[in-house]
């Protein structure tokens, strides 16, 4: 890996894990090409075939059984070590299951090879193991696809950055030499090589790779940027803010590598069904065998029927229930910027009855805009007031300013032009636009200078706890502006999908009372938490809590972590650079509480898919079983291996195409 990415501390868990997926890619690849000749070799698919005649030869059964015994005992050996180490600590699982049919597959055939009268189970034994490696081989690989795809990326990260020196000269240099406080130039097409801010020029950065979002960002001087991401169309001169370790792609990979040591609880439940299975598998095999003998059938008969329960009692599609729709919820999560930390906090997800969401940057934009645009002069249209103002307040740095010029650019009006601006101290600023003397301030000036109007209409907002401020043109006044932290326009959608799943939404805010209560009101929460300070937010889940609900918390990971780590599920959104991953189980890239419902409805659908899979895998062995141990062989009806084989051929099928359904069915990420 290389060292500019400042993943080095990850490495060694992430090669080992590579060398696990590896070694059963390996292990798989060999029994698959060992198998194709042990099924040509199988008298029962010779039979089935009607090629008994034509592949059969003299000794052929010997070399069946040197090449199962390859797979035995070289893809085998996987599920054969586990089995021993799940006996050892008493707690008999998915390994000690499969290990229990290959061993008693191998053995009985075996035996048949060297005379005992029944028929071979080698094809059985090695199509199982061949399925087994799969299932395992793609269980790793899912749990490694968000760290992979990521590591792709700081593989395509530059090794060189343009670097400039105190003469203003351009160096090419080593990415790993850059330190904070250097300054880099990105030129256009060019991919910035570590997280920095800039300090000159205008360009649109495509951060898809890291945020799932495909819209280019438009960027300028003091905007932050993601090392990664790729420059557009302007060259821009970035201050490096962070390196190595402390840069965001570096917190991302190390939160996957922590996820790659966590477990799924549903993989659990399949462990569960796995030491069921190997009790009854046991039970059933003996009962069978100890059956038919005292039913005065002969020993082989007897446990040819023992060996055909005890095979097929261990379900292929066991192996794979699971894996497949983590492997395929894993990459559509990864895929659009839901990351992941570990599998069970996902899962919790779907319980969840209440969803407490913070106020400012996350629900809100964290940012001042107009909201109310309030004419006191008929002459006046909305466009000609907000024109004005924004030529007005375009002078200035006031968050109050700011807001008024951005709502100006969002709606597409400009053209006036401001001179002799002067400041009001405390109380707004005086200017000439058009050559009118024109000013925007406080209601504070208006009292202070006796100046009447009719309040009537400026009473809603100032109820709502919406700042308010005048435009006065020529001694008169025209307008009112109301200002407040934009409410995101993907909130409403996200709150009516959270609803729509039947999850109480709540919010918290240090902001006043009136200003909450209009935030909640134009959202339709459910309940909202005026006037909490950062320590006390913690305390406010736990009151929640105390209700009974099993409560998540949506912050921007800062000053919020109490309380994603008091709530029974964290999630951290709007994943910048300064995210406190640490504090939450879950992090969504993008600043788009969409992306909340997202996750519970994808969680929801892959429990389901899971919970559908482990019934298909081990629901037929209610029918294979019974029929196996012979319970119909008075009827003439005797469930073959071969058939068995196909029943667990096509529950492996169906497993398969219900995980790839997950893909198809959900639309919510």
């Amino acid at each position: 890996m290389p060292n500019h990415s400042g993943h080095s501390h990850s490495s060694s868990g992430h090669d080992h894990h590579g060398a696990m997926v590896a070694d059963f890619r390996r292990r798989f690849w060999v029994s698959l090409g060992l198998t194709l000749p042990i099924l040509a070799l199988s008298p029962l698919i010779q039979q089935f075939l009607g090629l008994r005649a034509t592949l059969a030869f003299p000794g052929d059964s010997y070399l069946l059984f040197i090449l199962s015994s390859g797979v035995f005992f070289y893809g085998g050996w996987p599920f054969l070590s586990g089995a021993l180490s799940e006996i050892g600590k008493r707690a008999p699982g998915m390994m000690t299951l499969i290990g229990l049919a290959i061993v008693v597959a191998y053995l009985y055939s075996s035996a048949v090879v060297f005379g005992l009268a029944g028929k071979v189970f080698f094809w059985e034994l090695a199509t199982l193991i061949d399925v087994m490696l799969l299932g395992h081989w793609i269980e790793m690989r899912s749990v490694m696809g968000a760290s992979g795809a990521l590591e792709a990326l700081v593989k395509l990260m530059p090794t060189e950055a343009h670097r400039l020196d105190e003469a203003g000269n351009l160096d090419d240099v080593p990415v790993t030499e850059l330190r904070q406080g250097d300054r880099v130039v990105v030129k256009p097409g060019e991919k910035v090589p570590t997280d920095g801010a800039i300090v000159e020029g205008k360009t649109s950065l495509n951060e898809s790779m890291l945020t799932g979002e495909s819209k280019p960002v438009s960027k300028g001087p003091g905007e932050e940027v993601i090392g990664g991401s790729i420059n557009g169309e302007g060259a821009i001169t970035l201050e490096i803010r962070k390196t190595g370790e402390e840069t965001y792609l570096s917190q991302v990979i190390e939160m996957v590598r922590q996820a790659q040591g966590s477990r799924s609880r549903t993989q659990d439940l399949a462990n569960h069904a796995a030491q069921w299975l190997t009790y009854i598998a046991l039970s059933a095999g003996l009962l069978t065998l100890l059956t038919w003998l005292g039913l005065g059938r002969d020993f082989e008969f007897s446990l040819e029927r023992m060996v055909t329960v005890m095979v097929i009692t261990c379900p292929h599609a066991l192996g794979l229930a699971v894996p497949l729709v983590v492997a395929v919820s894993t990459s559509m999560a990864a895929g659009h910027g839901l990351l992941i930390r570990d599998r069970a906090s996902f899962e919790r997800a779907r319980d969840l009855d209440a969803i407490v969401f913070d106020k400012t940057g996350t629900l809100t934009e964290g940012r001042f805009g107009v909201t109310d645009i309030i004419p006191l002069n008929d002459d006046w249209p909305e466009d000609a007031i907000l024109r004005v103002a924004a030529a007005l307040e375009s002078h200035s740095e006031h968050p109050i300013a700011r807001g008024v010029v951005a709502s100006a650019k969002e709606k597409g009006v400009s053209g006036a032009r401001a001179s002799d601006v002067q400041n009001i101290t405390g109380q707004g600023v005086r200017a000439s636009v058009d050559g009118r003397e024109t000013l925007i301030v406080s209601p504070g000036y208006l009292r202070a200078n006796q100046i009447e109007i009719d309040d009537s209409p400026v009473e809603k907002v100032t109820a709502a706890g919406k700042t308010v401020v005048y435009l006065l043109v020529e001694g008169d006044v025209v307008a009112a502006l109301a200002l407040a932290d934009i409410v995101r326009s993907e909130s409403r959608e996200a709150i009516q999908q959270l609803k729509q799943l039947g999850i109480q939404c709540m919010m918290l805010t240090g902001d006043g009372q009136a200003v909450a209560r209009a935030v909640a009101e134009e959202l339709q929460l459910d309940d909202y938490f005026a006037e909490v300070l950062p320590h006390e937010k913690a305390d406010k889940i736990r009151e929640v809590k105390q209700r009974g609900l099993q409560v998540a918390m949506v912050g921007d990971g800062v000053n919020d972590a109490p309380a994603l780590v008091e709530s029974d599920l964290g999630i951290a959104i709007g994943a910048g650079t300064d995210v406190a991953i640490e504090s939450a189980d879950i992090v969504l890239v993008r600043s788009d509480p969409r992306d909340v419902a997202a996750i519970m409805a994808l969680s929801r659908a892959t429990y389901n898919k899971m919970v559908q899979n482990l019934f298909w895998a081990t629901g037929y062995n209610v029918i294979a079983i019974p029929l196996a141990a012979g319970v119909a062989y008075s009827a003439g009806i005797m469930l073959s291996p071969a058939m068995g084989a196909a029943l667990m051929s096509l529950s492996t099928v169906i497993v398969a195409i219900n995980a790839r359904l997950l893909g198809r069915k959900q639309q919510v990420v």
